[in-house]
């Protein structure tokens, strides 16, 4: 079984002493190829320099999340323009609005969003998107130029099933994370999951983020690992009714197409 974590937030503090070990770990389950996020100007570029290291099994999204919205200039501009110029970096974000913390102001999200999907649309490359409270802004920015997108995940899907028919008739691919192991949170996702086409399905972690809480032995950290994305497999192909072999090859399938990683 091979997987693909299409997000993982590797270059976070919490895995400084330990990372080769997380990632011979995720590898030893299967989760041989990560996709590293890239969240702010230096997190882009921090980013890019492990995938770097890590030719054909580590790859980087290169953008500005929502919460750092305020400190999006044109020199982080720039960062992300020349990053993207790496074989390496296979998206541009993770980008989008971020209303349940408003850590930036709102127009300052709106303003580093669309300066984001521009710089998708002069490239070509996928569009990593984050979203949260902030559906009805985030379409009106994002549809009218899906047209001119290659490809755009709305990643960590947390929505209701309104929101992802919406997403779905945009054209969005859809990420899955650990939330859909909630029970307190996520047990709506259960009961949609199975709406996504095979082909639009995508899963991920989140890490250190998101740790998925149906995990038995429940591990002594709550930092989440990239080895975790089997937890997140077997809740999502049990709410699917799908072989968790045949999710794991459609997941896989499908990531590889949406971030054209090489064979």
């Amino acid at each position: 079984m091979q997987l693909i974590d299409i997000g993982a937030n590797l270059t976070h503090s919490n895995f400084h002493a330990d990372l080769d070990e997380v990632i011979g770990n995720a590898a030893n389950v299967g989760v041989n190829r990560l996709i590293v996020t890239g969240a702010s100007g230096q997190g882009s570029l921090d980013a890019c320099e492990l995938a770097l290291k890590h030719p054909g099994r580590m790859f980087a999204t290169a953008g500005v999340h929502p919460h750092h919205a305020a400190d999006y200039t044109d020199d982080t501009h720039q960062i992300l323009v020349t990053l993207i110029e790496h074989e390496a970096v296979v998206a541009v974000g993770e980008c989008g609005l971020d209303y349940f913390r408003d850590l930036s102001p709102r127009e300052a999200q709106k303003a580093a969003f669309e300066r984001q999907l521009d710089i998708a649309v002069g490239t070509k490359l996928p569009v990593f998107l984050h979203q949260r409270d902030a559906h009805n802004d985030f379409v009106d920015i994002l549809a009218p130029r899906m047209s001119a997108l290659s490809r755009a995940v709305a990643h960590c899907f947390t929505g209701d099933e309104a929101q992802l028919l919406q997403y779905l008739e945009l054209g969005l691919y859809i990420g899955i994370t650990g939330w859909i192991c909630d029970e307190r949170r996520g047990a709506h996702l259960k009961e949609i999951v199975s709406l996504i086409p095979d082909d639009r399905l995508m899963i991920e972690t989140d890490a250190p983020y998101l740790l998925p809480r149906s995990l038995k032995p429940k591990p002594e950290s709550r930092r989440n690992e990239p080895k975790y994305l089997r937890e997140v497999l077997r809740v999502v192909a049990d709410a699917r009714q799908q072989d968790e072999e045949e999710v794991a090859a459609k997941t896989t399938a499908t990531a590889e197409l949406f971030f054209a990683l090489p064979g």
